[in-house]
Formats: C-alpha cells, sequence, structure tokens
C-alpha cells in the first residue's frame, strides 16, 4: 500500500520516524477496513438472527459474544500474535506468505502457488466491495437527518467513489498525512458512543462469556451460520494487519490494535447492544441512533471520512498486490506510475484503477444498500483467510523448524474457525456473495491462463533457439562485420541466444564490439540486497552475461542497477550503449495445448501488457525493438 515508509524505515522506527509516529501512521492506515465495520456489523447480524422475531435479549448477548471472540481469536491472535511474526524480510501478505512458504520448501510448491493466487484473486474482489459497502452506509446516515434524502444517497456514494479513485493519479501522499488524526478522532468517537450507552442496559456485558455464542450457533442451525457469517462483517479487514507489516512493522501495529483499535471497537459494539436492549427500535440503524440528532450530521461527516480511507487503504493495497503478482511472474506487465520521489511504495497503476472503479460502481447500482452489500461481503475475506492460514502451517513447520504435531496444533484451530466463517459465507451465495467469487474466479483465470500460456511460449521458443555457446564459437570461426558500442539484449533465459541477437545478426549482419546478454530475475524476498543485485560473467571477449535480481516488492529499474555493474568493472557509457528489445506478435495455433478461449485470452493479455522499455525504466532514445511472429 502507499501511505507507507519501507520495511526498511519501519525496522529503523526508533531511529527514523519514531515508534509513536509509526503507530499513528499505522492506525490510519492499517485498521481503516476494520474500522468502519461498526457502521453496520451489528445491525445486520442482529436484524438475521432476529429472522422477523422480535429481538431478544438471548441474540443481543449471542452476537456480541460473536462479535468479541472472533475480534479476538481471528484478528488479535492469528494475524496480531502469531502471523505478524512470519514475515518475509519484514513483508507480509498473501503473495509474501506464499513466497516465504516456497522459499522453505525449497522449491515452487503448486498446491502453494494455488493458496496464493487464490487468496489474492480473492484480496481484488474484496478491493471492491470495500469502498462500496463503507462509503454507501457511511452516507445513509443521511437518511435519518432528512428522510427526504434517501433518494440522494446512491448518486452521493457514487460521486464520492468517482471523485476517490479519480485523485490516485496525482499520489496520496498529502491526503495521507492526514489519516492517522483522522482515525484517531473516528476511533476516540468510536469509544464514547459505546462508553455513553453501555450504561443503557450494563447486563450486556455478560456477553464476554463465549457460552452465548456456542449455545445460538449450536442451537439455531441454518439461522446460526447466517448469523455467524453476518458476525463476520466485523472482522473483515483483518487480514490488512499482516499486509501492511513492511510498511508500519510488527510491533507499532500490535500496539495500535492491542491498546487503542481493539478496546474502541470493542466499546462501540457493547454500546450497541446496549441500546438496542433498551430499544429493540433502535436496531434500524444502532450505529447512528447512538447519537442525538444535533449530532447526525458531523458524525455522518465523519463516518464518511473514515471510509474514504478505509478505501484508499483498500485501492492502494490492491496496486501493491498487483505489482507483488506482476513480479512474480502471475500477471503481464501492467503500467506502473510513481506517484512520490521519496517512496518507491507509492504507486499508481491505471488500468487496475479504472477496473476497481468500474466494479465497485456497478454494485453500488446492483446492491444500492450497505444491508444488499452485506450479502456479498465476507466472502472474499474469508477464503483469503483460510489461503493465510493453510499457508502459515508450511512456514511454521518447514522455517521454523517445528514438529508437524505441533505445528498442527497451533495452526489448525485457526483453521476451523476460518473454515467455519468460510461455511457460513457461503450460504449468502444466492443472496450477493458469487459477487466477489466471479471478481476472484476472473482474476484466477487471468492468472492460470498467462502462467499457462507463457510455459507454452516458452516451451516453443526454446525448440527453435540456439544455445548461447554455440553461437559464439561459431562467431569465432566466421565472424560478421564489428561495428562499436555495446549492445544490451533482454532475455529470460542467458543460457540460449536472444531473439533480437539473432535478427540483428541475420538481417543487419553486424556484432558490437561489446555484447551482454542480459536477464532480470525476481527474487522470492521483497527486497534484494544491493551487493546481490548484479552478477556478471565474462563468456567471450566479446560476450558477457548479466543478471540482475530484484525482490518482488521492488521496481526494476536497469539503469540504476547497472551503475552497480560498473563499479564491478564493467565499463559502458549509457549514452553508446544500445538495449535491444524482442516484441512477440502472438497468433492462435490450432494445436496450442489451451483452449482456444484462452489462446485468445493469453494474446489479449500479452499485447496489453506494458512495454518492457518502460516497465525495467530504460531510456526509450537508446532502445531497438525487433518484431517477431510466434504461433501459440
Amino acid at each position: 500500500m502507499t501511505v507507507s515508509v519501507t520495511s526498511t524505515e519501519a525496522h529503523e522506527a526508533p531511529a527514523t520516524s519514531g515508534f509513536w509516529a509509526l503507530t499513528l501512521g499505522g492506525i490510519g492506515v492499517v485498521f481503516g477496513d476494520i474500522g468502519t465495520s461498526p457502521l453496520y456489523a451489528f445491525r445486520e447480524a442482529v436484524a438475521h438472527a432476529a429472522h422477523g422475531e422480535p429481538i431478544s435479549r438471548t441474540i443481543v448477548l449471542a452476537v456480541l459474544s460473536l462479535i468479541l471472540w472472533a475480534l479476538f481469536i481471528v484478528v488479535t491472535a492469528k494475524y496480531v500474535l502469531f502471523l505478524l511474526r512470519a514475515d518475509n524480510n519484514g513483508e507480509g501478505g498473501t503473495l509474501s506468505l506464499m513466497a516465504l512458504g516456497q522459499r522453505a520448501l525449497g522449491r515452487r510448491s503448486l498446491p502453494l502457488l494455488a493458496l496464493g493466487v487464490v487468496g489474492a484473486s480473492m484480496f481484488i474482489g474484496d478491493s471492491m466491495i470495500t469502498p462500496a459497502i463503507s462509503v454507501l452506509s457511511a452516507v445513509e446516515g443521511l437518511k435519518l437527518v432528512t428522510p427526504g434524502l434517501e433518494h440522494y444517497v446512491v448518486p452521493l456514494t457514487i460521486f464520492i467513489l468517482v471523485l476517490l479513485f479519480s485523485v490516485q493519479s496525482s499520489g496520496t501522499a498529502r491526503v495521507a498525512s492526514a489519516f492517522g488524526p483522522v482515525m484517531v478522532v473516528w476511533f476516540t468517537v468510536l469509544a464514547a458512543m459505546g462508553l455513553f450507552h453501555i450504561k443503557d442496559d450494563l447486563t450486556v456485558l455478560a456477553a464476554i462469556n463465549p457460552y452465548y455464542a456456542i449455545q445460538f450457533v449450536l442451537s439455531h442451525g441454518t439461522i446460526g451460520l447466517v448469523t455467524l457469517g453476518l458476525v463476520f462483517l466485523a472482522v473483515t479487514g483483518g487480514e490488512a494487519l499482516y499486509a501492511d507489516l513492511g510498511h508500519f512493522g510488527r510491533k507499532p501495529i500490535q500496539a495500535g490494535w492491542l491498546y487503542f483499535v481493539l478496546p474502541s471497537l470493542l466499546i462501540n459494539y457493547f454500546g450497541q447492544g446496549a441500546l438496542v436492549l433498551s430499544d429493540p427500535s433502535a436496531i434500524e440503524n444502532s450505529f447512528y441512533r447512538m447519537v442525538p440528532d444535533a449530532l447526525l450530521l458531523p458524525l455522518v461527516v465523519l463516518a464518511t471520512a473514515a471510509t474514504v480511507i478505509a478505501s484508499q487503504a483498500v485501492i492502494t493495497g490492491a496496486f501493491s498486490l498487483i505489482r507483488q503478482a506482476v513480479q512474480l511472474g502471475l500477471l503481464p506487465r501492467f503500467e506502473v506510475r510513481y506517484t512520490s520521489e521519496s517512496h518507491a511504495g507509492q504507486i499508481y497503476l491505471p488500468r487496475v484503477n479504472r477496473m476497481l472503479l468500474l466494479g465497485v460502481i456497478l454494485l453500488v447500482l446492483l446492491f444500492r444498500t450497505s444491508s444488499g452489500l452485506a450479502s456479498a461481503y465476507g466472502i472474499a475475506v474469508s477464503t483469503t483467510m483460510v489461503a493465510d492460514g493453510i499457508m502459515g502451517f508450511v512456514v511454521v513447520w518447514k522455517l521454523w523448524n517445528w514438529r508437524g504435531a505441533t505445528a498442527a496444533a497451533l495452526i489448525l484451530p485457526f483453521v476451523v474457525v476460518d473454515m467455519a466463517f468460510f461455511s457460513a459465507n457461503l450460504l449468502k451465495l444466492l443472496e450477493g456473495a458469487w459477487v466477489p467469487l466471479l471478481f476472484g474466479a476472473a482474476v484466477a483465470v487471468m492468472i492460470w491462463t498467462w502462467r499457462r500460456g507463457a510455459a507454452i511460449l516458452i516451451a516453443k521458443t526454446r525448440r527453435i533457439e540456439v544455445p548461447l555457446t554455440d553461437l559464439i564459437r561459431s562467431l569465432e570461426k566466421r565472424p560478421p562485420h564489428i561495428v562499436k558500442g555495446t549492445a544490451v539484449f533482454l532475455t529470460s533465459d542467458p543460457s540460449f541466444v536472444p531473439t533480437a541477437l539473432m535478427h540483428n545478426l541475420k538481417h543487419n549482419k553486424v556484432l558490437h564490439e561489446h555484447n551482454v546478454i542480459l536477464t532480470i530475475e525476481t527474487a522470492q524476498t521483497p527486497r534484494v540486497d544491493p551487493a546481490e543485485r548484479v552478477r556478471m560473467e565474462t563468456i567471450s571477449d566479446k560476450f558477457a552475461t548479466v543478471r540482475l535480481r530484484f525482490g518482488f516488492m521492488e521496481s526494476p529499474n536497469v539503469p540504476k542497477a547497472l551503475v552497480i555493474a560498473r563499479k564491478l568493472g564493467w565499463q559502458f557509457d549509457i549514452m553508446a550503449t544500445s538495449f535491444f528489445v524482442s516484441r512477440r506478435s502472438l497468433k492462435p495455433s490450432a494445436q496450442s495445448g489451451m483452449p482456444q478461449w484462452q489462446d485468445h485470452l493469453f494474446i489479449a493479455m500479452s499485447r496489453s501488457a506494458n512495454d518492457a522499455t518502460d516497465y525495467f525504466q530504460i531510456p526509450t532514445g537508446r532502445v531497438v525493438e525487433v518484431g517477431t511472429q510466434v504461433t501459440i
């Protein structure tokens, strides 16, 4: 996500930004999604638990107990106390955990890859629902201010969302500076509202006893499971704590959650419960009914600001995740624009931004109320949480070297709870849960198609490629015309002759006096030490290979990396160096190994990929593109 300090800065917090500055930043970014859940989570869970019947004390206590223990088990125990310790060189998140698991196994694991892809795909689905339900639920407070404003709720929501997505291209650094203070005010107001109403019925504190939660779920059959699915709304956003690990560090996130955010949320939920116990009609909108009419409009404004912040965090999180997926070879190159000169993590992906905006607007128009969207919410997050739990087991078992039985004893309870929430959310499949599943499935199909098509393409080109050592021996026997300067040929496999080099020899019949076969690799770590960035090997007096390694959280910048190569002894002048890049034109084949629809999808994705020159930040004036036609 943007609004960040880098992981290095996070680890050096005492010496740089300071622990409390990072904690404040974390409150502004990390907890936005989960922090706006009181707007709708308690209301929806109680309404569905009542199932049209009068609201009873048993229902209110059961829902509160479920919310409390869900926050304790899923968010506090699993994410805050456990997964925050499973960092990949300081970074967190589903794809980072997948890479860490593969590194622990010492090989690429297809099941782990599948879990990472599913988790990442569902996060994208969640990235569309969070802005829609958060902003919509906040703006719905206008109906209580003036009932006549009800018809303006959807148009105003769409206007706010369009405005939010339109400012992404200019960067979020200025807005981000206000995130922390605004969210501190928000959580303080949540706690104050709750404290004011808990005295309405102090017996609400009995919900601390988990008996109410367990007894309700076990004795109410399908309604109990449906209620469990709605209670899950209170923990959506918990996965963001782990995803933002690299931006703020483990201890600031833990401190912000344990000492400020969690108490504020619980006090507010219990205040809503006490209000409904004293006045069951308040369940119509138990959050906004907690304040007098005179304070409704200011609360709507504050809630809207909080939901915009929550949405911003999810949007920039999607940008960060897509970039990781591209670096790991799961998706084609997307255009990445950098919105900050000081923080590489502040990025903007135009096509991803447009896709998210379109999805969010469609959701608002399709469901029109936060209650309608509540049925669609949860399934994506619960799927991601199940994937995180299983991958966490691999890390504990293989990387931390725990015994399998001990690791299972730690992880299994979390996975069982996550599976219970996942099963409960599946009951809402026909009511709207199909929406994030559809979004997630679309992303998963794209990832599957890209990896499958890329593998087929590599296999086909390998059959016609010539080993580099064979070409060098041939050129030594019959040297072509030699021209001055350095030619850099980009390729994914330095053991074979790059297509651009073959075409240069075939059509131009010349060879530069210095030729560099350049390979850019993505490591299974978020960042690569500059000392490990460049590997050079001289093959002959005219040929050398250079490998550049970048972490999956880094932006590959070839010119900057080649400065390191110069320090290692490669003397070159960037203005006398030409970069040769192959551009493939793909055509579908009757026997490609993929269905025809997948052929066309892969070709379309390949054509939409961002230019390698821009992606690797190579000076455009020094690039020579060589086109080839490949049948796949």
